[in-house]
């Protein structure tokens, strides 16, 4: 089967399955909401990030990402679903493939447009305090953070697919997106700096001194993780009875 009608299939699963388009929406919601707040949030702290206080909200919104990939994923080993889409569509690989596409596209295009409205309601929070971020800076953080919540969602779906449960994959996932984020904090220079989601969130940092990646070789660090969970996902469809 050619690959275009198998898209095509993929993403009217995607369309129909209401919890997923809610998880995009809460996606736009919570990241929004919480740089909302961080940037009206009073700070003394001397090494103050103005980019990335304005998205901040992206930290805890991208659960909502992991969230879309994993239940896209999941969904197939509910009822039998898996059974039904590799009977018409036999190659495994290929099917994987279009799944694979139809969680990016549109976790990338609302994901920039998260970041963007982000970004504005944060920088309209911190007023004067933004006035040092360049034109350059802000594009490249709200195209990166397009870019890392697609890779996050797509982690997630590889991770799915490789354990076959959503649940298994959230619970594995976001006690270890929130341990990172709020236990290990801004450690720089260390192991941390390689971690999946830490790596791909230096793109957001308006200076990243003391951490040996930078904000692209971040997001190419957070790719190599996702591209593992991938790989790994194909060779539990490809190998597994379904």
């Amino acid at each position: 089967m050619e690959l275009t009608p198998v898209l095509r299939s993929e993403w009217l699963k995607i369309r129909t399955l209401r919890s997923l388009p809610g998880a995009l929406l809460a996606l736009f919601a919570a990241t929004t909401a919480f740089s909302a707040i961080a940037g009206v949030s009073e700070t003394s702290d001397p090494g103050f990030d103005a980019l990335f206080t304005s998205l901040s909200g992206v930290i805890p919104g991208q659960i909502a990402a992991v969230a879309f990939g994993a239940m896209a994923v999941s969904a197939e080993f509910q009822s039998g679903a898996l059974r039904l889409s590799l009977a018409a569509v036999p190659q495994r690989g290929r099917w994987f493939a279009a799944k694979a596409a139809v969680i990016a596209v549109p976790v990338l295009l609302v994901g920039l447009v998260t970041a963007l409205a982000a970004l504005m309601v944060g920088r309209a929070g911190l007023g004067s305090a933004a006035d040092g971020l360049g034109v350059g800076e802000q594009v490249r953080a709200v195209v990166g953070c397009g870019f890392y919540l697609m890779l996050m969602a797509l982690f997630a779906a590889g991770l799915a697919a490789l354990l076959r449960s959503g649940v298994a994959t959230l619970s594995l996932l976001i006690p270890f997106i929130l341990v990172v984020g709020f236990v290990i904090g801004d450690a720089t220079g260390t192991v941390a700096d390689f971690l999946p989601d830490k790596a791909g969130q230096l793109v957001l940092r308006e200076t990243y001194e003391g951490s040996s990646l930078g904000p692209w070789s971040g997001l190419v660090v957070t790719a190599l993780w996702t591209g593992a969970a991938l790989l790994a996902g194909a060779w539990s469809v490809r190998r597994r009875d379904a």
